[in-house]
């Protein structure tokens, strides 16, 4: 791979750091080599990246070579469509039995998803095997354990997808779910709720819907001491307790992640997988409706499973609340949201940097990070005047006198984090790039100061040219009913 563009400081600095990890090692492996550890060499290899990573970790799979494969098609995939690519490529290379050529892909696929850095690959994955239906056709078995949580939600659903489209390359069959085994699972998941945190637990039909289709056995060991009540003692499943981690790739992978599922499929075009569509329909159908009359319905997931004690900033799209705004900063990276510091400190600084929120949409939690060119809140103070806090310094000579928040200011999201969750884009707020952009078209050019332009003057042009009023003029008049 290329070596990136740097200063020669900083090609020295890692240099050195290079020679120093390479001195220590040099210690430690004469440390071990006395004999006083169980242990004679250092377990964790030193690695350059992802590729040389992945194969080191799996080195007991005969996976010589992938790392070479793995840093071809990096250049031209994402890291999900490289670990079900290079699954696909592993699947047809010799192996001792079938079973082992999916195993091998399986965890080939899964630590290129964990990024070669986490247990979940080895232990997560606690066996891979070939199993028969009633009719005799062959099936992929896949057997999760606890350690499975570590890969996330998107590791857990696309290690399923991975095994559907290795078996498939080797001719294996489909997996068809015997009534109580999809039963089994409609108590089990809940069963493991009270037992265990799940981010998501689905619904029964939610449940049939999934095991029922799903071309794979999603199948677990036993992880903890509570047993299922009914429909004990299943031929093709092992154990009468709990099976945490096939609950945790059911309810927080193929349910909470079958958006991400949908897209996957969609774009390599693998068939069989239609119940996801329907899965999708069946949850677009509800409370998160998208139509043209009704507009986008509030959703309530991200407030349903609270922990007590923790604040709740804004019911799911209420008046006053967070509103979206599109765009990044040099400070928000992956997973990360900006809020206005005015708004920080008005809310008596419990967000601060850093500080991890859970936003109604596009469904992930962000890492709060500071942006002072959105809009700050609104609120009333102690002698009934509504103002807008512009900045942090008026935020803190506020504080203590300020009676009501009455809009909480502006959530910078990126784009990106929409189009990595596979989710519609929401209504954002108007703001004065786009203003800007309209009366630019109207008047073929800018006129000067029309950023800070008076109240009379931007309703001169609105008038006139037939563009929308300024941001800063353009009230929420949507926020009132009629009555109002």
């Amino acid at each position: 791979m290329g070596s990136p563009v740097v200063s020669e400081e900083v090609r020295s600095y890692f240099q050195s750091l290079a020679s120093l990890v390479d001195a220590t090692y040099a210690v430690a492996r004469a440390a071990r080599a006395r004999g006083f550890d169980p242990e004679l060499d250092v377990e964790i290899p030193v690695t350059d990246d992802l590729a040389s990573r992945v194969e080191r970790l799996l080195e007991h799979y005969e996976v010589e070579g992938v790392a070479r494969r793995i840093r071809e098609l990096a250049k031209v995939h994402d890291r999900e469509e490289l670990a079900i690519l290079v699954a696909k490529e592993m699947a047809v290379r010799p192996a001792a039995s079938k079973e082992r050529a999916v195993e091998r892909a399986v965890r080939v696929g899964l630590a290129i998803l964990t990024e070669g850095i986490l247990v979940a690959p080895l232990e997560g994955l606690a066996t891979v095997k070939i199993k028969r239906n009633r009719d005799g056709s062959s099936y992929v078995d896949l057997s999760y354990a606890g350690p499975i949580r570590s890969a996330g939600g998107t590791g857990q659903a696309l290690s399923v997808l991975i095994a559907d489209v290795v078996r498939r390359e080797l001719g294996i069959g489909r997996y068809q779910p015997a009534r109580e085994e999809v039963e089994r699972f409609k108590e089990e998941i809940p069963l493991y709720k009270q037992v265990q945190h799940l981010q998501y637990t689905p619904s029964d039909e939610e449940i049939s819907l999934i095991v029922s289709n799903c071309p794979v056995a999603i199948n677990g060991e036993g992880t903890e001491d509570a047993e299922i009540s009914g429909f004990r003692d299943l031929p093709r499943i092992e154990t009468n307790r709990i099976r945490g981690g096939a609950c945790l790739v059911i309810a927080d992978g193929m349910c909470l992640k079958a958006p991400k599922i949908q897209k996957h499929v969609r774009k390599l075009r693998i068939d069989g997988w239609e119940f996801i569509d329907a899965y999708m329909e069946k949850k677009n159908a509800g409370p998160d409706d998208v139509t043209e009359d009704s507009g986008v319905e509030p959703s309530e997931v991200f407030i349903q499973n609270i922990v007590a004690g923790r604040p709740v900033l804004c019911h799911p799209s209420r008046a006053g609340g967070l509103r979206l705004r599109y765009g990044r900063t040099r400070a928000t990276g992956l997973a990360a949201v900006a809020l206005h510091p005015a708004t920080m400190h008005i809310l008596d600084d419990f967000i601060a940097v850093g500080t991890q929120i859970k936003t109604e949409r596009p469904g992930k939690a962000g890492a709060v990070t500071p942006c002072d060119t959105i809009e700050g809140p609104l609120v009333v103070l102690d002698t009934g005047d509504f103002v807008e806090v512009p900045d942090a310094a008026a935020a803190k000579r506020l504080a203590g006198h300020v009676r009501v928040i009455a809009d909480l200011g502006e959530i910078l999201i990126p784009f990106g984090e929409f189009l990595e969750n596979n989710h519609v884009l929401m209504p954002g707020a108007f703001s004065s790039e786009w203003y800007g952009l309209l009366l630019k078209k109207a008047l073929g050019q800018l006129p000067a100061g029309w950023e800070t332009a008076t109240a009379s003057q931007a309703l001169a042009w609105s008038r006139e040219f037939g563009v929308p009023l300024h941001p800063r003029y353009n009230l929420f008049f949507h926020d009132f009913a009629v009555e109002d």
